[in-house]
């Protein structure tokens, strides 16, 4: 992290970061098993059950699941590992600016 830079370099620096950050989502995934309709499936009643990925999460103070096919769960588990490196650096971020706005504001005191 540069010890004097501008609110301007943050912002650059932040958007050329988020620019390398796709596919990018918030939730967790997880692989869930569950019981099927029909009567005597042998998956069933051998215990080993009917597997699905779910992506959950929260849109505002409701929660979500969403049905995800096999084939784009490591996909979905990449989003979702970016969007973690998304909170890191925006908190990063937010440490920079800060500091560049201080450093800014002595530099006019200074004037």
């Amino acid at each position: 992290m540069p010890i004097a830079e501008t609110p301007a370099q943050v912002r650059r620096w932040f958007q050329a970061a988020v620019r390398r950050m796709w596919p990018i989502a918030e939730g967790s995934l997880s692989l869930r098993k569950s019981k099927c309709i029909r009567k005597n499936c042998s998956a069933c009643l051998s215990g080993i059950g009917h597997a699905s990925y779910v992506l959950s999460g929260r849109s505002g103070s409701r929660r979500f699941s969403i049905y995800v096919p096999d084939e784009l769960a490591p996909d979905i588990q990449q989003a979702i590992e970016n969007g973690r490196q998304l909170q890191e650096l925006m908190n990063e971020a937010g440490v920079r600016l800060v500091n560049a706005l201080k450093n800014r504001r002595k530099e006019q005191r200074r004037e």
